[in-house]
């Protein structure tokens, strides 16, 4: 039977089908990314993203398709990490916009709303390059048009979109080489076919299982007294799923729930055909375990110490509650000119920035980066006129922008930093005298003189560049792509600075990681400082988790 129209209740499901897909499939797309670091993160950002809108999704109580559209569009757009996600959220974003106003989606709707998909991502990306998610895309739109016009059964339709977007994925190795030569398809096109694939098991009726997605609520406080601590009686919060490998009767269940009470409280048991999931505060979590064993195997295990998670609670809150007095305090005194958000990791690096006068550190960066969200809880705590933004890092530059675009109330600038050498380059050129637009100039300009190196691992064998790299081996990564590559840090480093420094370099900027012993770093600045007699070397603590050393030349 043919099946011509989506209701709201419908797209619901798809949309967080499409959402758990690309969560469990997360880090297969990570393991696409073309670098071999120990930082690729597009099925990461990717499933971060839709997964803050599938929290609003799942809190919503009947929504009618306006409801459900500003769900999706909002959630993703303020929960957007890195580039592969702020496109992912322009994608949702166009696409609700074409089903907002309509009570079911049809062919030709749907074929209106990829194309409209398309179209809002490719605008919100400044240098659309082709073998991306973007070109996948467009392939899905270019393709529901053209069959919008001969079909209107979503049964046939649907699956022919999904089929010719991953003809085109397939296709992206040859529109850009560094995939070629990798030997893959674009992650991030691999991410939006995952959540396609996703929501096509939900259309079709199939079971999925959203346990992972949590409807999203406000801040909660929760205060507990020493003597409530005093008062738990069971400590450890245990939870798992028990997939059943012979039947669970009612009596089973009974019997269950009985044994449960007799070592714990805060029973749940609850059975649903081939699982059963059960919650239970206890003393002893084997033997919820032990008992649960006799049904079939256990699957989501989860357990929790409650009195230690109260302590460091405690902890928390305080600290929570210092800060919040700080920036009451702060918001209190009269707004400043300009302020300045920047992104970064590792204390050390995190301090320099500081020092240097930054109101406002977002902690992120390569392993984590920061979403929009994240960037506009920021502006909203720096009290200043104007705001200037220093990703530090081009994954996180969309979205710095796409939470410009949502400020009202200040003007925000984003520095297009790259990396943290950049971001400390402007900041240290920002003149507290000129007028916002020549500081952007001046910031703009400086960062142009910046050749950045950083120094990591390989986390699998792969060739890019004509360069054969082997899991393990020492990458010297440049603003371009990989330099150098060797199995010793310092050599490797070495290489790749001979490469970065002329006769014009005056200035090699040198931070050393959290994986450094400082007495390491010491003899190797020595070393560099005899290698280049003529240029100031200038070395410091940056912390930095994964990046050996951190580097600029100027």
């Amino acid at each position: 039977m043919a099946t011509k129209k989506i209701n709201v209740k419908l797209l619901s499901k798809m949309f967080l089908a499409g959402a758990q897909n690309i969560e469990a499939k997360k880090e297969y797309i990570n393991e696409l990314n073309v670098f071999p670091v120990p930082d690729g993160d597009t099925g990461t950002n990717m499933s971060m993203t839709i997964m803050a809108a599938a929290k609003e999704v799942a809190s919503l109580e009947e929504p009618d398709m306006s409801m459900l559209a500003k769900a999706i569009s909002s959630g993703s757009l303020r929960g957007a990490r890195g580039n592969s996600g702020v496109i992912l959220s322009q994608l949702l974003r166009g696409f609700t916009k074409g089903v907002r106003e309509v009570k079911e989606i049809d062919v030709k709707v749907l074929a209106a709303a990829c194309v409209r998909a398309k179209e809002t991502a490719y605008k919100a990306v400044m240098k659309p390059k082709e073998g991306t998610i973007l070109t996948v895309a467009r392939g899905v739109a270019e393709k529901a048009t053209e069959l919008a016009e001969s079909m209107d059964d979503l049964e046939e339709f649907i699956p022919a979109l999904i089929a010719h977007a991953e003809e085109v994925l397939a296709k992206t190795p040859e529109m850009l080489p560094v995939l070629k030569e990798a030997g893959v398809v674009d992650s991030g096109g691999q991410g939006l076919v995952e959540v396609m694939k996703g929501a096509y098991d939900a259309f079709l009726g199939k079971k999925v299982d959203y346990t992972t997605i949590k409807p999203s609520s406000g801040p909660a406080v929760t205060k507990i007294s020493k003597e409530a601590e005093a008062d738990i009686k069971f400590g450890y919060c245990t939870e798992f799923i028990i997939l059943l490998e012979k039947e669970f009767t009612d009596t089973d269940e009974i019997e269950f729930k009985s044994y449960l009470e007799s070592i714990g409280d805060s029973i749940v048991c609850v059975a649903d055909d081939d699982v059963v999931k059960i919650h239970v505060h206890t003393n002893d979590p084997g033997l919820a375990i032990q008992k649960a064993l006799t049904f079939g195997q256990l699957s989501r295990m989860k357990i929790d110490n409650m009195r230690e998670e109260h302590q460091e609670k405690l902890i928390k809150d305080a600290e929570k509650l210092a800060k919040q007095q700080e920036e009451e305090k702060k918001a209190a005194e009269p707004r400043k000119p300009m302020g300045f958000i920047t992104v970064s990791i590792g204390e050390g690096m995190n301090e320099i920035f500081r020092e240097l006068g930054a109101d406002y550190i977002i902690e992120g960066g390569q392993t984590m980066n920061p979403s929009t969200e994240d960037m506009l809880n920021a502006i909203d705590r720096v009290n200043a006129d104007a705001i200037f933004i220093l990703p530090n890092n081009k994954n996180i530059v969309l979205a710095a922008n796409q939470a410009k675009a949502l400020v009202e109330d200040k003007e925000i600038v984003v520095i297009p930093t790259k990396t943290v050498p950049q971001g400390i380059t402007a900041i240290i050129n920002f003149m507290p005298d000129a007028d916002v637009q020549s500081n952007e100039e001046t910031m703009l300009e400086a960062i142009k003189a910046v050749k950045t190196g950083q120094v990591t691992y390989a986390v699998r064998d792969t060739k890019i560049d004509d360069k054969e790299i082997h899991e393990g081996d020492i990458m010297g990564i440049g603003d371009a792509g990989i330099i150098s590559v060797g199995t010793d840090i310092r050599e490797t480093t070495k290489d790749m600075l001979a490469q970065l420094v002329d006769e014009d370099s005056e200035l090699i900027s040198l931070y050393y990681g959290a994986d450094v012993e400082e007495s390491d770093a010491e003899k190797f600045i020595a070393e560099i400082e005899e290698l280049y007699p003529d240029v100031d070397v200038d070395a410091h603590f940056g912390g930095q988790p994964i990046y050996y050393y951190v580097l600029a030349v100027e």
